[in-house]
């Protein structure tokens, strides 16, 4: 109970401070910009791992954009734009699980040269909005989403240089497929955090 008063507390102070306002307007261009950079690598260098990266910037884009929509408003919607956003995490996890599957059966040793040009871009990129969103990461529900979803994406990173020596050592797919069910299984878990947290939330602004 204590937990979430001083989130609540601190929710408040972040969402009144233009800092965190104009960190996520940079988050979201600069996740918008990785989406494109990753779909295009990924796709020519036959990565999955990249591709459920730049499918993750794209959601994390839309993340703080939504994030900057309901900054100021009551407790209620908050909770219910996470509650989305959860959902949204949930439902990307289940999707890049079942494409990692597929490619076991399907999926030719992918270019790892790409795979670590571009996972080293990525990392950087993330490493940096994560550090600036360090910060605000004890918020209400919207706030906390926004901080996991940045530490997935840090973690993922790393696991995708991991992916690309694995790929380049081996000749092999397998160590790429295996990032993209490690990161599948990264935002399957951060969507639960959130929707558990969003839904306690919505409890107290309905009691």
């Amino acid at each position: 109970m204590s937990d979430q008063c001083c989130a609540s507390k601190s929710g408040k102070t972040a969402l009144s401070d233009p800092r965190w306002r104009r960190v996520l307007w940079i988050a979201l261009i600069v996740n918008a910009i990785m989406f494109a950079v990753e779909i295009v690598a990924g796709l020519s260098a036959g990565s999955r791992a990249l591709q459920a990266d730049a499918v993750d910037f794209l959601g994390d884009a839309a993340n703080y954009a939504i994030s900057l929509g309901v900054a100021g408003l009551a407790l209620r919607w908050r909770g219910r734009a996470a509650l989305a956003k959860g959902a949204t995490m949930f439902a990307f996890g289940l999707w890049v699980f079942a494409s990692a599957l597929w490619g076991f059966l399907t999926t030719a040793s992918p270019h790892a040269e790409t795979m670590g040009i571009v996972g080293v871009v990525a990392l950087e990129v993330n490493v940096g909005v994560a550090l600036a969103l360090y910060r605000y990461r004890t918020g209400d529900a919207n706030m906390r989403s926004v901080w996991i979803c940045s530490r997935n994406d840090v973690i993922g990173n790393i696991a995708v240089l991991a992916a690309a020596l694995g790929v380049f050592g081996t000749g092999l797919a397998w160590p790429d497929l295996l990032v993209a069910g490690i990161m599948a299984a990264l935002a399957i878990w951060g969507g639960w955090q959130v929707i558990a947290q969003a839904r306690s939330e919505l409890r107290t602004a309905t009691a």
